[in-house]
Order: structure tokens, then sequence, then C-alpha cells
């Protein structure tokens, strides 16, 4: 079922909305806990996450780790794309902003990213790549997180921080 999904998003129109057993397949497939799927939006995990194989491994406001393989995220050298790094950290960071939101200020509000970046510090090209993203601050209109992906030996690959903007609500 997610195969399916894959290949239904892969053409130049929009993807399309999972249909709800998709879905929550998606969200099982991703590691998300039940308990959350309310809080991920309409395609439960986003569509390039699934294709990059991410996994979430812990899922709160304070703390949001995945995995995601080096392989088929490499850049044409056989490294991992550091494009790679900035999908993760975005990825994991507008999750926690999300629950931020939902669970924690218990708004119902949109939340878009203002700014990310990334220092790598260390190659990488084969394994599995662990991102932690832990909150810098949490309020009530910004977040700030910062993300830092490791190897299987622990080694910091890169650090990324993202904010986020929670938008008004527009009732």
């Amino acid at each position: 079922m997610v195969e399916d999904f894959i290949a239904r998003s892969r053409p130049s129109a929009p993807t399309p909305h999972p249909a709800p057993e998709e879905r929550e397949a998606l969200l099982r497939a991703a590691g998300v806990p039940e308990e959350h799927w309310e809080h991920t939006g309409p395609y439960g995990i986003a569509p390039l996450s699934v294709r990059m194989g991410m996994r979430y491994l812990e899922f709160s406001p304070e703390r949001v780790v995945a995995t995601m393989p080096v392989s088929g995220n490499e850049q044409n050298v056989g490294l991992l794309h550091g494009g790679a790094h900035l999908v993760m950290a975005e990825s994991l960071g507008s999750l926690a902003a999300v629950l931020h939101v939902r669970t924690t200020l218990g708004l119902d509000r949109a939340v878009v990213g203002t700014e990310i970046g990334a220092t790598h510090h260390r190659a990488i090209t084969e394994g599995l790549v662990t991102a932690t993203c832990t909150p810098i601050t949490l309020g009530r209109t910004l977040t700030c997180h910062e993300v830092v992906m490791r190897d299987e030996q622990d080694r910091r690959l890169s650090t990324a921080r993202m904010t986020n903007m929670i938008l008004a609500d527009r009732g």
C-alpha cells in the first residue's frame, strides 16, 4: 500500500492525498504514534519523507527522533546529499512545531518554516542517519529547533537550526 502511494506521487501534478487507509498505513510504517495522527495533516507523512525512507522513533513536542537510510539519498559521488540533511531537519522541525502548537498550546493553527540552515561536519556513504530534534525556544508566534544528525557510531554529521512561525487564527 505504501509503495502504491509512492508510485502515484511521482507525476508532475500535485501529489494526491492518500485514502484514509493509505494514510493510516503511511503513519504506521513511519512509526508515528496513533495519538498524534490527527496532528499530521492530510498526507499523514510528507510524501518526500516517505520517499527518503524516514522512520520516527520518538514523537513529542520536546523531542522528535527519526532515522533515514543513506542508500537512495546520496549525491553523485556517493555521499549523503546535503539536501537530504535539510529535508530531514525540516521534516522533524516542522512536526515538532506542530506538536507544540497542537498539544502544548492547545491551538489549531498552521505552522510554516521561515528559516533553516545547517553545518555539515562529517560525510557518510552508507548506513543509517539518526536525527534528534529539540527545541531552542517555544513561543506563541515562533519556535526554533536544533536538529542534530548522527551516524551509527554516534558521530555528529550535521547540525541544523529551523525557525517556524505559528500563523494567526484565520477564523
